[in-house]
């Protein structure tokens, strides 16, 4: 592979491309921003992309135009076809593909470092002549890779498989192809940390030794040890191993581009891998979970005698759309708390919908969003996104936390864990801990959800089912709404 990088115009669009990239995510951060960090984001990745074409004699340009017409033509109809519900899975199999992208990488450079610049030359001692006093001078030099990208490619290569295994399993999990429950193996732990560090030590070989085996064992074992790591992960850990593979995915890249001599590579890596992680001790903060325990996994796996299954045989109150219309209506404060539920059934336009109605009757509404609601960070913001539901509206955990005592009506679509109060009183609850909101607190509380046979992705029942200001909307979600709307305009 040839370099031209030294020219300054290269390392100054890469730089820009960086900045934007910066920018990206500092507008990603806000609902109101978003739309313009994504356009830094996609002007930064195209400076990048046409600066590495220009500079890197990678392969012929139409071969390179056919490649990019395929998977541009991919994802284009992927992205048309997929549903909002949907996207959590579609996050994870992107992943997935970041991953095997830089194992693939690796290994082409593993097979023809020549390509890309890391070789390097030692000299070969002729060891006979310096038995018989010739001073074990060199006769010849011979091409071997370079110490630090055998470094760079084995992490990278591992990280990638690690990145690629995980999402694949996260993936079947978030698609109802899998169980979401913990499946928990038989010393995993142990088997777990040896694998682990088998990779970092085989990594420590092969700066040593670049055979063969000791790359494709390393790439074998972190395929394994993905697999090994996702499987005894809960659904109700979901949000966070998303965000934990996205940090993965940024530290493969990055790997890669130390491989590749590629500084736009090494900058979009770090930040979309410090990012990662970022989020990810933010979604922990938020469940109230150590990261290394959500790693380990087994989350929400035992059922306790407060949490295993629905208890049916306790007594619990039925509404219809006309109750909740009727008390909604004649409320000041309705906080909407959106979930999982929601975004199954579709009902996030009709939902703000029902929420006009309300405003034009001179209700004040506010929508309550947990960070860990949904199969993915950010999953709520992106559905009442697409629905136009002004962001001044929508509030995080914290902000909102306090409103719920001065509520008349709490407006439960779809969610069950991010309310369950075992996370504040049941010790023996898995989810205990977790901080939740305080829907208990608002005099009336409307419960949507199909039936009262299912229980929260983490497999916990949930008391404010049966709590005396609950009335439970049994029915599709949005099917119910759509009846609440029809109730309010009459």
């Amino acid at each position: 592979m040839e370099h031209v990088t030294s020219s300054p115009w290269v390392g100054l669009a890469y730089l820009v491309a960086g900045v934007l990239f910066i920018m990206a995510l500092r507008g990603l951060s806000s609902p109101g921003t978003s739309r313009a960090g994504n356009r830094y984001g996609m002007i930064g990745m195209t400076i990048a992309v046409a600066t590495t074409l220009v500079t890197h004699s990678i392969a012929s340009l139409p071969e390179i135009a056919v490649a990019i017409a395929i998977g541009g033509g991919i994802g284009f109809v992927i992205a048309r076809r997929i549903q909002m519900t949907a996207m959590p899975q579609l996050v994870a199999a992107f992943h997935s593909l970041v991953g095997l992208a830089a194992v693939l990488v690796g290994l082409a450079a593993y097979a023809n470092p020549g390509a890309f610049g890391i070789l390097h030359q030692v000299p070969v001692e002729n060891l006979l002549e310096a038995v018989i006093g010739n001073g074990g001078a060199p006769v010849g030099f011979v091409n071997e890779i370079e110490p630090q990208s055998r470094i760079e490619m084995g992490l990278g290569i591992a990280i990638g498989a690690i990145t690629f295994s995980g999402s694949i399993i996260a993936f079947l999990k978030l698609a109802g192809k899998m169980s979401g429950a913990a499946i928990l193996l038989p010393g995993r732990h142990v088997l777990n940390l040896g694998t682990l560090i088998a990779i970092l030590g085989l990594v420590a070989w092969f700066t040593q030794d670049e055979s063969a085996w000791v790359i494709a064992t390393i790439t074998v074992l972190s395929f394994a040890i993905g697999f090994l790591l996702i499987i005894p992960i809960g659904g109700a850990d979901m949000p966070v191993v998303v965000s934990m593979l996205n940090s993965y995915s940024g530290w493969a890249a990055a790997a890669m581009g130390f491989t590749l001599h590629n500084t736009a590579m090494i900058v979009t890596g770090a930040l979309v891998g410090s990012s990662g992680a970022i989020l990810s001790y933010i979604m922990c903060k938020a469940m109230n979970r150590s990261f290394l325990s959500v790693i380990a996994g087994g989350f929400g796996a035992e059922a306790t005698a407060s949490g295993g299954a629905a208890k049916e045989q306790r007594p619990w109150k039925r509404g219809s759309a006309e109750d909740a219309a009727f008390l909604m209506k004649e409320a000041e404060n309705v906080i909407i708390i959106p979930g999982y539920g929601m975004a199954v059934s579709q009902a996030q336009h009709v939902l703000r919908e029902m929420a006009d109605v309300l405003k034009a009757n001179g209700v004040n509404v506010k929508y309550a969003i947990h960070p860990v609601a949904g199969r993915m960070p950010g999953h709520m913001n992106v559905l009442l996104a697409e629905a136009n539901v002004p962001y001044d509206e929508v509030f995080e955990l914290e902000d909102i936390q306090g409103d719920f005592a001065q509520a008349d009506v709490a407006f439960v679509i779809g969610a069950n864990d991010v309310v369950n109060p075992a996370a504040k009183t049941d010790k023996s609850s898995p989810i205990y801990g977790m901080p939740v909101f305080d829907v208990d607190k608002a005099k009336t509380i409307f419960f949507v959800k199909r039936s009262m046979g299912g229980v929260g992705y983490s497999g916990v029942d949930n008391d404010v089912f049966y709590m005396d200001q609950t009335m439970m909307l049994l029915a599709d979600a949005k099917k119910m709404v759509e009846e609440i709307v029809k109730a309010l305009q009459h």
